[in-house]
């Protein structure tokens, strides 16, 4: 059995993963973790502490599964991985000397530490798809939705679509540069000519809606996540294979080997 932890264990997030450890034959929740925890337990029964301290006192987790910012990330990487515990984060918003950091520690300590936008299959096939497909048109816009209480935008996952989608072309996409705008950044937001529209509203979860356009087409993907438990396979998936790795990995394709 693995022997997991959950950070962030009374988050939407968080608590949609307990449930997938404890239902998982090949995993077992341990003592988590969660700031706002006031000696609050996890559905099966275990403790949920305010700080780390708690549950590396004794009985250490095998991996510790974080959903919460990237602060507590890295934080969280700085006192578990030392400590030969693997991380699974779907952390969103890290800079390029986060990853650095977590690469040395990673090899300093022979860790595995899984880094990832999106644990969604579908949404990670997109980005695969998007890559495939966006050398073959010249205009692409990304209109993305996620839930009213978010705190970025775009979202990490917006980001990794838009820059699989310009992998493999030469130039930016183009862009239509209106003469008038009534309304300041109706156009959105632009990463290598991507034009991203970000929406929040109750009732979603998350959407990405890529669209292509070329001389008389359009091509358009899209991913619906219905509920948080579209992220559960993949992050249960990367739980059982980070144990087998000693080093940084980013992005659940790299897991399932696409």
């Amino acid at each position: 059995m693995i022997k997991v932890s959950v950070n962030g264990a009374l988050g939407k997030m968080g608590s949609t993963v307990c449930n997938a450890v404890i239902n998982n034959s090949e995993t077992e929740l341990i003592d988590s973790v969660d700031i706002n925890s006031k000696n609050h337990k996890t559905p099966n029964g275990k403790l949920i502490h305010k700080d780390f301290s708690g549950i590396f006192s004794n009985n250490l987790p095998d991996v510790i599964v974080d959903f919460t910012n990237r602060e507590t990330f890295i934080n969280l990487s700085t006192i578990s991985i030392p400590k030969g515990v693997n991380i699974v984060s779907g952390s969103t918003g890290l800079l390029d000397e986060d990853y650095k950091l977590l690469d040395e520690l990673c090899k300093k300590f022979e860790v595995g530490v899984l880094s990832a936008s999106n644990f969604a299959i579908g949404a990670v096939l997109m980005m695969k798809l998007a890559a495939v497909a966006g050398k073959y048109f010249d205009y692409a816009d990304l209109i993305e939705s996620h839930h009213e209480n978010k705190i970025d935008a775009p979202s990490g996952t917006a980001i990794s679509i838009a820059e699989a989608a310009s992998v493999n072309i030469d130039k930016k996409y183009f862009q239509n540069i209106v003469e008038k705008e009534t309304i300041k950044n109706t156009r959105g937001g632009s990463l290598n000519g991507v034009q991203i529209h970000s929406s929040r509203m109750p009732g979603r979860v998350a959407r990405h809606e890529l669209v292509f356009g070329g001389l008389g087409q359009t091509f358009t993907m899209i991913h619906d996540s219905i509920d948080r438990d579209s992220f559960m396979p993949g992050v249960i998936l990367g739980v059982k294979e980070i144990i087998k790795k000693q080093n940084l990995v980013i992005g659940l394709d790299k897991i399932m080997g696409i």
